[in-house]
């Protein structure tokens, strides 16, 4: 049914039973592992379920291999093990067909009631749907969870937003002013860019990847590009990979420095805000000096790097001494900082039980980073120590201009390399033997993003799985925000800054 399982460089694979995957599972968890992913496969006489672990320092990634007849397929659930996992157990249900039992909450996830009962669009034989509208409850409210009691009630937002932002819908139940029990809604836009890329050359795939979603054009590509290197065994020079952790840098750079300005701008003081995006312009006319894109898009592709020139030392310098300034202002102000002290906690224990990653997990003291544990440069693994691990808002803050300094200091310290402005490595022209899979793991400006890639005998992509960090950190949202007062929420949400895009694939 599936491909020989073998081992990678950094990857090892092996099979399990349903009866023996649980206990797998649970040791790899003990050990210090996380789960990365699930992915579902629709192989031509069966389904397949790879569930990927990884532990950094050292870098360490196994995976799981399951597999379960097309008639009926049924997995068994890890959800009393994970909690990431019983999200992507209700994912590969709504999308593959396949039943977990045993599961503590088996309502649908991706798929809106409006979605056909029956069918599921990742499976080879799904078909076309039938119309929308012409199947399922279509009029019948979805079951939030009602919070009873005296001088409750309940305010709807969403889920379309006044601005660009994409839909969802935040149903909240309050008492007076304090949030009893927030409720995200997503998935109101489904792309189907895992099934897109299926049957596609490389070259069709990228612009995929790279659009994901588009603030993390250089992370999402470069976990794409990773993935198929390490598939395809292309190897890629050092210098080919300093560009690019330059570039993953810049694209940190900007994100941060436009959140520290929003976040002052929801807490009432504009003037930061107004100077943040300011630097904001400067740092995306300096990405489209370097690449020719404001956002980056078409730096990287796989075995290459393609930049038109490099930054200055002395300009990122500049920029981050400025930053720092206008933060050191704003926290000045007793206003500022008391809004955001002590708002929208989410506790250590709380955000390593619902996995979450990037800059919302360290600033509530868990360690994870994708630079330093899962390195595609060894040069990029010296990252910036935990220093504020509160967990509110304030620490999210000031996490973010840790992270700007340590980008910066990253930045000059490769470019001192002097890497070339471009590099190609020739593509290799078959398949390794014995690999059909590949896996990238890219700390992009939000968490570690993840690439896992499968290829056909004739070379096209047979099935890339995409998990972007907002994945694992919308459910810790609703978490800090209970006891949290409503007027607060905006400031909570771009606290947490998490991707619909990136979510809803």
């Amino acid at each position: 049914m599936s491909p020989d399982v073998r081992t990678y460089p950094n990857r090892r694979q092996s099979t399990v039973t349903a009866a023996s995957l649980a206990k797998r599972a649970t040791e790899l968890l003990n050990r210090g592992f996380r789960l990365a992913l699930i992915s579902g496969h629709d192989d031509p006489d069966g389904l397949r379920v790879v569930y990927l672990f990884v532990a950094g320092q050292p870098d360490r990634r196994v995976e799981l291999v399951l597999t379960t007849s097309r008639s009926e397929p049924r997995i068994p659930s890890l959800a009393a093990v994970s909690f990431p996992a019983g999200r992507f157990e209700r994912e590969l249900h709504d999308l593959f067909g396949i039943e977990v039992t045993d599961h503590p909450s088996p309502r649908r996830l991706v798929l809106h009631q409006h979605w056909p009962e029956g069918w599921f669009p990742m499976r080879r034989d799904a078909g076309e749907p039938a119309e929308y509208g012409g199947f399922g409850d279509v009029d019948v409210p979805y079951p939030f969870l009602t919070v009873d009691g005296a001088g409750v009630y309940e305010i709807p937002v969403g889920p379309i937003h006044a601005g660009l932002i994409e839909p969802g819908h935040f149903r909240f139940s309050v008492v007076g002013e304090t949030i009893l029990k927030l409720k995200a809604r997503l998935w109101f836009v489904h792309k189907g860019i895992e099934k897109l890329a299926e049957g596609k050359v490389i070259a069709d795939v990228l612009p995929l990847a790279e659009r994901v979603s588009g603030d993390s054009a250089v992370g999402h590509a470069l976990a794409f590009c990773v993935a198929v290197e390490e598939a395809r065994d292309w190897a890629v020079p050092p210098e080919t990979q300093v560009v690019r952790a330059i570039l993953l840098e810049l694209e940190r750079l900007y994100n941060h420095v436009t959140d520290i300005g929003a976040l002052c701008n929801d807490v009432g003081y504009g003037i930061a805000n107004a100077h943040a995006q300011r630097i904001r312009e400067q740092l995306l006319r300096l990405n489209k000096d370097v690449s020719g894109h404001r956002l980056l898009r078409g730096a990287v592709a796989p075995g290459a790097v393609r930049v038109r020139s490099l930054p200055a030392a002395g300009l990122l310098t500049a920029i981050a001494a400025d930053v720092q300034e206008i933060v050191d202002i704003a926290l000045g102000n007793s206003v500022v900082r008391d809004r955001m002290t002590g708002t929208a906690v989410l506790p250590p224990a709380q955000a390593h039980d619902i996995g979450t990653l990037g800059y919302v997990a360290r600033a509530s003291g868990l360690d994870h980073d994708a630079r330093r544990d899962h390195p595609f440069t060894p040069r990029t693994a010296g990252v910036v120590a935990l220093a504020h691990t509160t967990g509110d808002v304030l620490s999210r803050l000031l996490t973010r201009v840790d992270e700007i300094h340590a980008s910066v200091a990253l930045i000059i310290e490769l470019l001192a390399t002097r890497p070339p402005w471009s590099a190609e490595t020739a593509k290799p022209s078959w398949l390794a033997a014995g690999r059909s899979s590949g896996v990238g793991l890219v700390e992009g400006w939000r968490g570690t993003i993840a690439h896992r890639v499968e290829f056909a005998p004739d070379g096209t992509v047979s099935r890339l799985k995409i998990v972007d960090p907002s994945f694992f950190n919308w459910p810790a949202l609703p978490v800090a925000l209970a006891d949290t007062i409503v007027p607060d929420f905006p400031l909570a949400n771009k606290s947490f800054n998490l991707s619909y895009a990136g979510n809803d694939l």
